[in-house]
């Protein structure tokens, strides 16, 4: 069981989400896991796999190698302060997984990244 208080009430947020959206289910198992099973997930991996304004969830944090060309929304537990501003100068969004839960209830167009 986790320590973080704020990540076991976004647990339970996405495990009650879950129920009409699979993919939060999801998310919430890979919250649950170990924090050093935790994926952290690079820039350029996120360019070169999105068309620009897709939106990624990352459950880990996400990390500065590469650049990033194109307009993506991000949610990720964490973000690097490297990766944060190389995602806004590309004019992107950066979310926190409770932002994108609230405007997206039912995880339409979300591509989870690991």
């Amino acid at each position: 069981m986790k320590t973080n208080i704020q990540t076991r009430k976004l647990i339970a947020a996405l495990k009650k989400a879950g129920q009409g959206a699979p993919l939060w289910q999801r998310i919430a198992l890979e919250l649950e896991r170990p924090t050093r099973n935790m994926s952290g997930v690079n820039l350029v991996k996120l360019d070169s796999y999105l068309q620009a304004g897709e939106i990624a969830v990352v459950p880990g944090k996400v990390l500065s190698v590469g650049t990033l060309t194109k307009k993506l929304s991000v949610a990720a537990l964490n973000f690097s302060d490297a990766a944060r501003a190389k995602i806004t100068a590309a004019k992107g969004e950066v979310l926190s997984i409770e932002e994108l839960l609230q405007r997206n209830p039912k995880g339409n167009k979300v591509r989870i990244f690991k």
